[in-house]
């Protein structure tokens, strides 16, 4: 791919609906790493929205993109099983909308950020860039990545958690290794996460082992040759054969 084509792609993946829906499907990402070592079968379909990935779009949204946030549909109700929510979902043409109570919960995380001298730092350096597309050829197969925060040095990626204490270790289970080595291949930087704890509002700051690169290396590869069997240019055999085998 010429780097013409190549800055004309990633322009065109600055918008998220191409991100995600458009140019963006010819591309592997790491969300995608997950479906197919563990459910392979559901590579490709479109993830219903749903409360957690409201919350965690309105959070980036008002740290990185607050232009975004201000239009955000938002509802004061008690729960989504009201008749004036119904409503207002249908009224609007939406699948879910944020309750008021979210949103101030989201708010405080937020505020405690901004009130962190050095997550504020970080996050505001008037060096950085914002919601930055990359792509490119990481073991032989093409991917995509959007980086939360671009800065001289590194990638920042914003994360929430449920447990400050467990996220080192839960960092595995949900595809962060990978995710950091995908991005530090894309983006020529080493990555690091600057987390919220969602219920006792304590910060972290991860940066990311060798270990971890090697994991998220080996979890990559992995993921290629499940994509290259059942969904690649030559696949070789028939997703609907897919099966797991192990022992107990």
């Amino acid at each position: 791919m010429s780097n013409a084509s190549n800055t004309t792609i990633i322009e065109q993946l600055r918008d998220d609906n191409e991100y995600y829906g458009g140019v963006g499907k010819s591309y592997l990402s790491n969300s995608d790493i997950n479906t197919l070592l563990n459910n392979p079968k559901e590579f490709g379909k479109q993830r219903e929205d749903n409360r957690e990935f409201m919350l965690g779009r309105y959070f980036h949204q008002c740290i990185l993109e607050p232009n975004k946030s201000i239009n955000f549909p938002v509802i004061d109700v008690s729960t989504r099983t009201t008749k004036a929510y119904k409503d207002f979902i249908e009224e609007h043409g939406i699948e879910i909308a944020l309750l008021q109570k979210e949103m101030d919960e989201v708010n405080e995380w937020i505020n405690t950020i901004r009130e962190n001298e050095t997550f504020a730092r970080y996050i505001y350096n008037p060096s950085n860039e914002y919601e930055v597309p990359m792509v490119g050829e990481i073991e032989g197969a093409m991917w995509k990545g959007k980086a939360d925060i671009v800065s001289p040095e590194f990638v920042y990626d914003l994360k929430t958690t449920s447990s400050i204490q467990d996220f080192k270790w839960n960092a595995r289970k949900y595809g962060y290794d990978s995710q950091a080595f995908i991005y530090q291949q894309l983006f020529g930087k080493p990555m690091i996460f600057l987390v919220i704890d969602k219920v006792s509002k304590m910060l972290g700051m991860y940066g990311v082992s060798d270990d971890a690169l090697e994991r998220g290396r080996e979890k990559v590869q992995r993921a290629i040759r499940v994509y290259n069997k059942f969904y690649g240019d030559t696949p070789t055999s028939d997703i609907n054969q897919f099966y797991f085998y192990d022992e107990i």
